[in-house]
């Protein structure tokens, strides 16, 4: 009895132990603070502006011309890169190789370069190499059958968005089938200017305007798994009844108010400059990955998404670490869409050697 006893409060004792470790944990705050030892560095920091916004592809009867006054604004700081929310080509290749996991995100996010590639007799990680080549000896002012031999390179490396850039700077007459270029490539970069997206209007259309060569493409979905078909059913009813809640509908409602609007005079503008203030990315939060960490379902699908969400939002910035790590004292422009704006900023700031700029300065 006694020893039953002692057993006893010897297991008390250490679960009480073990709550107390618990909140110690909850409670602990790292010392380590690289937000805090930035420096200043030897020569001019890395600024970047994260300009978050919607996705253009939404809105099928958006004029170019109505993108004006963000194009000016944005040019107006200067920027010496660009990076944007597309999947790289190499990335694609290499998630190309694992259908198992990736085949739906391949078809959704992977432009297929095969054709282009085909006709260079360049796979995709030749062809990266060959532009990268080819940009190492770059001239001051190439010509337009250079710009032509870049851009289907580009369009073979599965980099697209760096094709539109070469394929802008050329002059109208030069945009032609010539050097590399075939007739389905002049197609498809004709394509994609024609229709909206954030990546050939904004991006591009800015890079060309500076005179930048190329796009970085930043986003990652390598962390993409499919839910299993079991749990499809059950995972989508406990993420979609977290997004009802009061802060998605303010958001929603806020969203609406300004799609409206889209057309008036400065719509794009105000839209872009809706979706870059501190009140969008605490509903962003609030309305989405703040409802799901919380939802309550059994197999904590809410978790999985965050996780998801997180680890997406880590491995974008890190590809925007690494492109001002090759480059540094580099002003970039980092275009994504509004949900990802806080998470960007959040991990950017902990960067050493990461200086950020005020989006709702520079739309003013």
């Amino acid at each position: 009895m006694r020893f039953g006893q002692g057993v006893m409060l010897g297991a008390a004792t250490i679960l009480c132990g073990m709550l107390a470790v618990a909140a110690s944990a909850q409670e602990y705050r790292p010392t380590f603070r690289p937000d805090r030892m930035k420096g200043p560095p030897a020569g001019p920091p890395n600024q970047v502006l994260v300009l978050g916004g919607p996705h253009l592809s939404a809105y099928k009867t958006l004029r170019r011309d109505a993108l004006a006054p963000l194009l000016d604004r944005l040019a107006a700081w200067k920027p010496e890169a660009i990076a944007t929310e597309n999947l790289s080509g190499l990335l694609c290749d290499t998630m190309r190789r694992f259908p198992v996991r990736y085949s739906q995100s391949v078809a959704i996010y992977c432009p297929d370069p095969s054709a282009a590639g085909k006709a260079l007799n360049l796979d995709v990680p030749a062809a990266n190499a060959e532009a990268q080549r080819l940009l190492a000896a770059w001239p001051a002012s190439p010509g337009a059958a250079q710009r032509r031999r870049l851009a289907a390179v580009f369009l073979a490396a599965g980099e697209p968005g760096s094709a539109m850039v070469q394929w802008l700077r050329l002059p109208s007459a030069e945009r032609r089938v010539s050097d590399g270029l075939d007739v389905a490539m002049v197609a498809e970069l004709e394509r994609r200017w024609a229709r909206p997206g954030e990546t050939e209007w904004v991006g591009a259309a800015l890079a060309a305007r500076v005179g930048l060569e190329r796009l970085y493409s930043v986003d990652d979905h390598s962390a993409d798994s499919p839910t299993p078909p079991e749990q499809e059913a059950a995972s989508d009813a406990a993420i979609s009844h977290a997004w009802d809640n009061p802060a998605a509908r303010e958001r929603q409602a806020i969203a609406r108010q300004l799609d409206a609007d889209i057309g008036a005079s400065g719509g794009v503008l105000a839209l872009y400059r809706g979706a870059n203030t501190a009140r969008a990315q605490a509903l962003a939060f609030q309305g989405d990955f703040g409802a799901t960490l919380v939802e309550p379902s059994p197999q904590r699908f809410g978790r999985q998404y965050v996780g998801y969400w997180e680890t997406r939002n880590l491995r974008m910035v890190a590809n925007i670490r690494d492109v001002l790590g090759l480059h540094p004292g580099t002003r970039l422009l980092a275009i994504v869409g509004a949900s990802h704006k806080g998470y960007y900023e959040a991990y950017l700031n902990q960067m050493h050697d990461v200086q950020l700029i005020d989006a709702e300065k520079i739309l003013r």
